[in-house]
């Protein structure tokens, strides 16, 4: 069963496509014209498994934050799909990530509802061009649209840098656990029998 999507949004602000396979070896082509954030999305698919391929067209000229916002929702749009129905899926993860002075903690449930904690220190503004304080909203747009139920904490860290990418890291590692399918499940993982909005 292939597990793959493809996601197309266009709106005034930005046109975005994202390719994704849950099954991947963690390539990944990204090109959305704000350089962390290509780089904090191959941190995703690397330590994620996925193969993920973005590519976004925004109103940079503006700022990052259309670009962003939107990449992160089709992003989101492409995982609900790949995940299809849910079934047979551990469902749950989390990881313990360090990077240097840096742990981030993070927790994953594939549960059909949107649903994000976020805790981050005050760190500077700016990293680059990228706005710091995207990374929330990031996470926010991504749980709105793949329909998951996701906790970031970072415990320890003083470096931006460290702080932005231990979450993706974290989050990727957690993502990768809760979408590995489970021999020893049988249907959907829960009591009420699907996964999925109400929507689907």
């Amino acid at each position: 069963m292939s597990r793959t999507a493809r996601v197309e949004r266009s709106t005034k602000e930005s046109s975005v496509v994202v390719e994704l396979d849950l099954d991947g070896t963690g390539l990944s082509t990204i090109e959305t014209g704000v350089p962390f954030f290509d780089h904090m999305l191959a941190q995703l698919a690397k330590h994620g498994g996925l193969d993920l391929v973005v590519r976004t067209v925004g109103d940079l000229e503006v700022d990052a934050h259309h670009t962003v916002e939107d990449t992160s929702l089709a992003l989101g749009q492409a995982l609900n799909d790949a995940l299809g129905d849910r079934a047979g899926l551990r469902r749950y993860g989390d990881a313990l990530v360090p990077l240097d002075e840096c742990l981030v903690q993070s927790a994953v449930d594939l549960s059909g509802r949107p649903y994000l904690v976020h805790e981050e220190p005050e760190i500077v503004e700016l990293i680059g061009t990228y706005d710091t304080t995207l990374t929330r909203h990031i996470f926010e747009s991504l749980v709105a649209t793949s329909q998951i139920t996701l906790h970031v904490r970072v415990l320890s860290g003083r470096n931006a840098h460290h702080v932005v990418e231990a979450q993706f890291k974290s989050v990727a590692r957690s993502l990768r656990d809760a979408v590995t399918l489970d021999p020893r499940v049988v249907g959907v993982p829960s009591t009420k029998g699907t996964l999925t909005p109400p929507s689907q």
